[in-house]
């Protein structure tokens, strides 16, 4: 595989993501069109681009990084171009939380041009200036093996898992999501209920972060909200509800009731109208914490 590798999209995620390529010698063309993210990305070692095909002309592996599939699908196929930009035996690599229906027609537009697509979306948002995000990768083992060392800059090697062929990287995502969305506004609800019946916030999360109820949100990123009273506003309510409702679509087309999933999701709609599009992902502790007037916070620990 070649070193050249066109980077779209530098948001939150993606402009940590870029200069982990750049940093592991990947030769990187950057776009996106906020002129602020290139030139910061230009900082760390990518050659800007004007537009997202010029970044993909420049490449023999495209990663895109973007809010949802409207965005990937017009990028890579619709007024963007870059699909049709990539040289004959690229490889595209979208790394958005996106739909498989869009990705299908990703995919046939590539093929047509003898271009290999691979849906690679990622957890562990705070790992990305690490390298060490979780990547679930949807294609053909031999698209997959050709991109998996420019993942490797990206995601912890143990953490990158080819999960099956093209889509389903982008099923196992959403439902990765949908399960911690699901969880944080369970914790919420049962942390608050705690609190109020005069249970101590440190000892009710002990036990539940120790216990059979255990999560990752427990262990990890409730303690943002005990302990610092931040609701995680890396990745805002608006992109929350918008896996939501695409998790939700895929429970439809699959015919799986989905009664849990769909309350959660009314949940964090409702945490969105009263809080607003950019409030964070934990906005549904926000939202119980609001409603029960109860603050999810430990108490300061008495002196030894």
């Amino acid at each position: 595989m070649s070193d050249r590798v066109g980077f779209v999209g530098l948001g939150h995620m993606g402009a940590p993501m870029c200069e982990q390529v750049v940093r592991a010698g990947f030769a990187v063309t950057c776009f996106d069109p906020r002129e602020e993210a290139v030139a910061a990305a230009a900082t760390a070692g990518a050659r800007p681009a004007a537009s997202a095909a010029e970044a993909a002309a420049a490449a023999d592996v495209l990663v895109t990084m973007l809010p949802g599939p409207a965005v990937v699908e017009d990028v890579l196929i619709g007024a963007g171009g870059a699909i049709a930009a990539l040289a004959p035996g690229s490889v595209a690599v979208d790394m958005s939380t996106s739909s498989s229906a869009v990705g299908e027609r990703v995919a046939q537009a590539a093929a047509a041009r003898g271009i290999g697509f691979v849906d690679a979306p990622v957890a562990d948002a705070l790992r990305a200036p690490e390298g060490r995000l979780h990547v679930f990768v949807g294609g053909a083992p031999e698209d997959v093996e050709r991109v998996r060392p420019v993942l490797e800059a990206m995601g912890a090697p143990e953490g990158i898992v080819h999960v099956g062929p093209m889509g389903a990287g982008y099923t196992v995502k959403l439902l990765v999501n949908l399960q911690w969305f699901v969880h944080a506004a369970a914790a919420a609800e049962a942390l608050a209920i705690g609190v109020r019946a005069g249970v101590d916030a440190r000892a009710l999360h002990a036990v539940f972060a120790a216990g059979p109820a255990r999560s990752s949100f427990l262990e990890h990123e409730a303690l943002e909200v005990l302990e610092d009273g931040q609701y995680g506003e890396r990745f805002p309510l608006a992109l929350v509800t918008k896996d939501l409702r695409l998790a939700l679509e895929l429970a439809e087309r699959t015919g799986v009731p989905a009664e849990l999933s769909e309350a959660t999701r009314r949940m964090y709609e409702h945490a969105r109208e009263r809080l607003g599009d950019a409030a964070g992902e934990m906005g549904a502790v926000r939202l119980v914490e609001e409603l029960a007037g109860t603050s999810l916070r430990f108490e300061p620990e008495a002196p030894a």
